[in-house]
């Protein structure tokens, strides 16, 4: 029996924990970190709430007997990537890092890649008054100081303060479709996009969106991945290396 740790929350590791489910030898555990109040469950056993940093990961896997654990977080889960690589390394058992590809800007796009969330709202005074913010509500402290500017920021969940001062929230999941991104846009009279390169299509209708109305797009830089660590870009590559490691 092949025991696998699915550290998830995103539509890869649905998808991943759904193709593991069905197939003999494999018993597949989707951990969620539980930021979201009402999360997709992924099919399978599923283990909700944090472990306790590096070490209670370390010791959750032996009691577990985890044989593999696949990081299929966020790509700005930072944080938990590099508790996962602390953790499997003293607990002796491989790690595959699962992240979907970044996105690339196209013919007519207009993108200002920015280094982090501060750098992204020193860009904002000089691109337009109003914003729609989509970096997540934990972002909002970051924009809190920028009374000049007025935010649409949309969350699954709602924010905490602090915030900036003249915010208007919408609370919503996706996926999107351009054709809704570009009414609420218009009737925002949305000046600025910003963003985090999450990659995916489940939120890249609002990109298309921007550019069909000629609005820039501030896209903050995902995290390096840590280095030394194999890492896949697709589900389907994730199942084959899995195969490849159950095999050895």
């Amino acid at each position: 029996m092949l025991n696998i740790l699915v550290l998830g929350g995103t539509d890869e590791a649905r998808r991943l924990a759904a193709a593991l489910a069905g197939r003999a030898g494999t018993h597949v555990v989707s951990s969620l970190a539980g930021r979201v109040r009402d999360p997709r469950l992924p099919v399978g056993e599923v283990h909700e709430g944090g472990f306790g940093g590096p070490e209670g990961l370390r010791a959750w896997i032996g009691e577990r007997g985890i044989d593999v654990v696949v990081d299929a977080t966020h790509p700005f889960a930072a944080r938990m990537t590099a508790s996962a690589v602390e953790a499997t390394g003293r607990a002796g058992v491989p790690l595959l890092i699962l992240r979907r590809p970044g996105w690339q800007a196209g013919p007519g796009d207009d993108w200002r890649w920015t280094p982090s969330l501060a750098a992204a709202a020193e860009l904002l005074p000089g691109l337009g008054e109003r914003v729609f913010l989509t970096t997540g509500r934990r972002s909002l402290p970051v924009f809190a100081g920028l009374d000049d500017l007025w935010f649409l920021a949309r969350s699954v969940d709602p924010p905490e303060p602090p915030a900036p001062r003249r915010l208007e929230v919408l609370l919503s999941r996706g996926p999107f479709t351009v054709e809704g991104e570009l009414a609420l846009m218009r009737d925002n009279r949305i000046d600025v996009l910003v963003t985090k390169d999450s990659g995916g299509r489940m939120t890249t209708a609002k990109l298309s969106a921007a550019r069909e109305l000629g609005l820039p797009v501030v896209v903050v830089r995902r995290p390096p991945a840590p280095g030394g660590v194999p890492a896949v870009e697709t589900v389907e590559e994730a199942l084959a290396w899995l195969e490849g490691a159950h095999a050895g």
